[in-house]
Parts: C-alpha cells; structure tokens; sequence
C-alpha cells in the first residue's frame, strides 16, 4: 500500500473546489492511487516529461498529477486541477504541460 503526500500547493489546489468536489477528488486518489499508481487505465497514465509532474490521474474534469517513489512506497500529489473544454487549469491559472 502506498502512502498519498501532497504537496503545500496541491493543498491549496484543493482547497480551491467546493466540498463536494474534494470528496470526489480525494475518493478518486484514494481507489487508484493508494494500491497501484503505477497501474496504467484509461484514467491513469504517464505523461511525456513536463515540469509538473510524471503522472496525470483523471477524476472526471479533474486532474491530478503526481510522482511514485516506488521505493519509499509513496505518492507524492503535486498539483491538482480541472479541465474546461480543452484547457487546464491549475490553481486558477491556464496551464500547459
């Protein structure tokens, strides 16, 4: 099992969305991230080298990236934010990976 970290700014990501949208973000790390992050889905997938972070995980419109210390056996929740249309946003900024 895999222990989620986050990130202070991934914390203020969060803290962005309203409650019920932090209990499906949180839902969504929880049921793929805590067991086999490194398991590529259709909603979980590496991304090509950014300066974000290593792995993208879709929870509906939202995003999640993150880096797995496989060693350490640990998540580490880098920055999250949503998609509108084709854009991402990510701490209320248009962001391109």
């Amino acid at each position: 099992m895999f222990e989620i970290r986050f990130t202070p700014e991934a914390i203020d990501d969060l803290r962005t969305f309203s409650t019920p949208e932090r209990k499906r973000i949180m839902e969504g790390i929880d049921a793929c991230l805590r067991h086999e992050p490194h398991l590529e889905t259709r909603n979980n997938k590496a991304l090509r080298p950014n300066r974000l972070a290593e792995r993208e995980l879709r929870v509906n419109r939202f995003r999640v990236f993150y880096d797995i210390d496989e060693g350490a056996a640990w998540v580490k929740i880098e920055a999250i934010g949503h998609k509108r249309g084709s854009s991402l946003y990510v701490r209320g900024q248009e962001f391109q990976l």
